[in-house]
């Protein structure tokens, strides 16, 4: 049984996330500088079975996407490319950043802690995860 693997991709860092084999639970795995990421997942991907890689989908309020999709698109076409057997999925990220930063401070954590962008990176990489796991158990039923 594969992973399941989610990404916040951004244009600096990139937050991610996997789930264990049996897909129950989601867990931050951690952040990478984006420039550095198609190198991570070969490494890992060399290591994991993957069966999907999920990737969030930044969208506005008004349902258009965001700015950082001109980035997205591109490097999920090489994602493609390069893995043509492991499915890609996109998956809406609207309030992960905020929900990420809630669960910081409600975990507790220092304010050094709460401002570490690369940590919240990987929280939402996690939360992207969770809901979508969430998403494919209310379809299954």
């Amino acid at each position: 049984m594969g992973r399941l693997l989610a990404l916040d991709y951004g244009t600096k860092r990139t937050g991610i996330a996997v789930s264990d084999t049996l897909k129950i639970i989601a867990n931050g795995l951690t952040t990478v500088p984006t420039h550095t990421l198609l190198n991570y997942l070969a490494n890992y991907l060399a290591k994991e079975d993957v069966e999907c890689i999920i990737v969030g989908l930044p969208k506005q309020m008004n349902n258009e996407y965001s700015e950082n999709m001109r980035h997205i698109r591109p490097f999920v076409k090489k994602l493609q490319s390069v893995y043509p057997d492991i499915r890609i999925e996109y998956y809406d990220e609207r309030f992960t950043s905020v929900l990420a930063h809630k669960t910081i401070i409600e975990a507790g954590l220092k304010k050094t802690d709460r401002q570490n962008k690369a940590l919240v990176d990987e929280i939402s990489a996690t939360i992207i995860l969770r809901d979508y796991m969430e998403s494919l158990r209310i379809q299954n039923k």
